[in-house]
């Protein structure tokens, strides 16, 4: 498996667990991170024996935003390169995540600030600790969110909600975030890892077919009206009927044994 000098990559059976590993700087993004994130996202979507992939941040924090050290200033033609990083660096680790054939898992420790928040929200499920906060840090310093942050949340929260979020600079804690439907489940802090992985074991025992194309037809739903949600859903259902996993299921159902599922 390939190591990386900025995120680690685990493999537990048909789960992979991916970790931001920059501790002491709170997992910020620098160019190092940028890096090896997109290539390990790309590498756990390619490998047909993961199922699902739980991303989570070493030490204190999920993700404390990005490196403001590395931020350039107006002379360096700041505003310039980092409308390229988001465009040609955030943005496609952020769809590698959104677009994978397989369900992400966020389990959030400490903060998710800035654009760490994005990529948490960008999982398909989140688990956070206790003591765990989304924040969008940008107003502070005079931003706006980026990385499909605003995306996330006015689905998430609607117009108004979103927007005070945005501009009010609240840590939104774990079991508020769980209100909101900005989370899934809540754990202790000390649980959350395990909690992650164990449920991620649980969805590699499932249809990978499903899983995917389940997957797809929520994202077509989100940005179709009703009748191209259901042509879009008969045609996936079309591909589903007609593979082998879904003979497999039938056969495993009537012959009342674990299915074997081999994702085609």
């Amino acid at each position: 498996m390939t190591t990386y000098d900025t995120v680690s990559v685990e493999r537990r059976g048909a789960v992979a667990l991916l970790t931001l590993n920059r501790p002491d700087s709170l997992n910020a993004f620098d160019e190092a991170l940028r890096r090896d994130m997109l290539a390990a996202a790309l590498a756990v979507n390619a490998d047909n024996d993961v199922r699902v992939v739980v991303l989570t941040g070493a030490g204190r924090a999920f993700c404390a935003g990005a490196d403001l050290t590395e931020v350039s200033s107006r002379e360096e033609g700041g505003g310039l390169n980092t409308e390229a990083m988001l465009n040609t660096e955030y943005k496609p680790a952020v769809l590698a995540i959104a677009e994978a054939p397989k369900p992400w898992i966020s389990a959030v420790n400490g903060a998710a600030a800035g654009i760490g928040s994005a990529f948490a929200m960008t999982c398909d499920l989140t688990v956070m600790g206790r003591s765990a906060y989304l924040y969008q840090a940008f107003a502070a310093i005079g931003l706006v969110p980026d990385g499909g942050a605003t995306w996330q949340l006015v689905r998430v929260l609607g117009r108004k909600r979103a927007y005070e979020m945005m501009i009010s600079g609240e840590k939104v804690r774990a079991d508020r975030c769980l209100e909101l439907g900005l989370c899934n489940r809540v754990v202790d802090d000390d649980a959350l890892v395990d909690a992650a992985m164990a449920w991620a074991e649980e969805l590699a025992e499932k249809a990978p077919l499903a899983l995917h194309y389940g997957k797809k037809s929520l994202a077509l739903a989100a940005e179709n009206d009703l009748a191209s949600v259901i042509s879009s859903e008969a045609s996936l259902q079309h591909i589903c009927i007609d593979s082998k996993d879904a003979e497999e299921g039938v056969r495993a159902f009537l012959e009342k044994r674990k299915p074997q599922w081999r994702g085609c």
